[in-house]
């Protein structure tokens, strides 16, 4: 039996502009996805995914010499067609990859509607598995900048500049004073991340001095020894992007009266935000929001 587990991932800075070059601060979840593969006689891939309650949300069985569906067991098509479209590329990298039977379970730690990243972290240990790029593998299937494998991959806290299937990738060691007031905070809402990826391709492009604006916020966010200097460069943050994305920053459009920071995480609109102060567990549960997650309880 092959065992491998990549843990989930939240953007802290550079959101699109990652996408361009800029450097990106992201941190790994406690919380990630499990799969385990089992040789079987059989000459077939029996495929089972779970979810964090231990539901099945998908059960197929397929040929290993075309990846054709042999048994759906009410698996919808959409999601057999992706499975397929990666396992035939993996192979396309790598020859031999799953010439036998094998039988593959994945369990997912976190709700798939966080958008913690239930694909990127498919995506790096189905790489790690059968031994190819995972940065190559991502851009041929669901896309983006490759951080999200990164995080996977170094299973702690990372500065990230994409540079095609090589990144640059930083590993560091974050633990600020001040993460007893730090939360993240579910908006009820889930972000197509690939969606709004391809919407952000077809507007202007970030200037290289939004850029290196970003890339040295990134770098003082990290180094931010009190609260409100982290407050301060969120906020400055929030006008970058929201002037590139030709949006209102959330809080100004959401939280007005709330007295700490708020920051959007990856893609917008939807999935967590970052919230800062004593007050956001009873302020965020009165507006609606029940999912208000400590940072100790959220980062590995």
């Amino acid at each position: 039996m092959l065992k491998f587990y990549s843990p989930g991932k939240l953007l802290i800075t550079a959101e699109y502009l990652v996408l361009d070059g800029a450097k990106a601060f992201a941190l790994p979840t406690q919380k990630g996805q499990h799969m385990q593969v089992i040789p079987i006689e059989a000459p077939v891939l029996k495929w089972k995914s779970y979810t964090h309650t231990q539901e099945v949300w998908m059960d197929v069985v397929l040929s290993v010499d075309t990846f054709e569906c042999l048994e759906t067991n009410g698996t919808p098509l959409p999601l057999i067609k992706k499975l397929q479209r990666i396992l035939k590329y993996v192979r396309s990298l790598q020859p031999i990859f799953c010439s036998t039977g094998f039988e593959v379970q994945t369990n997912l730690d976190f709700d798939r509607s966080w958008g913690l990243g239930s694909s990127s972290t498919f995506i790096n240990n189905v790489a790690q598995w059968a031994q190819v790029n995972p940065y190559k593998l991502l851009d041929k299937t669901f896309g983006g900048s490759g951080y999200d494998i990164a995080v996977a991959a170094a299973k702690q806290a990372i500065f990230f500049i994409r540079n095609e299937y090589t990144p640059l990738v930083e590993s560091l060691s974050y633990d600020p004073s001040f993460c007893d007031q730090l939360y993240f905070v579910h908006l009820n809402e889930k972000q197509d991340s690939q969606q709004e990826v391809a919407a952000y391709h077809k507007r202007t492009k970030p200037s290289n001095k939004q850029i290196e604006s970003i890339d040295k916020l990134t770098s003082s966010l990290v180094k931010a020894s009190t609260l409100t200097r982290f407050n301060e460069l969120i906020a400055a943050h929030e006008k970058i992007v929201g002037s590139l994305l030709q949006q209102t920053p959330i809080k100004e459009r959401l939280f007005p009266d709330f007295n700490g920071a708020v920051k959007s995480l990856g893609a917008w609109g939807g999935d967590f935000i970052l919230a800062t102060g004593d007050s956001c567990p009873t302020y965020f549960k009165e507006k609606g929001y029940a999912t208000v997650i400590r940072y100790d309880e959220m980062i590995a």
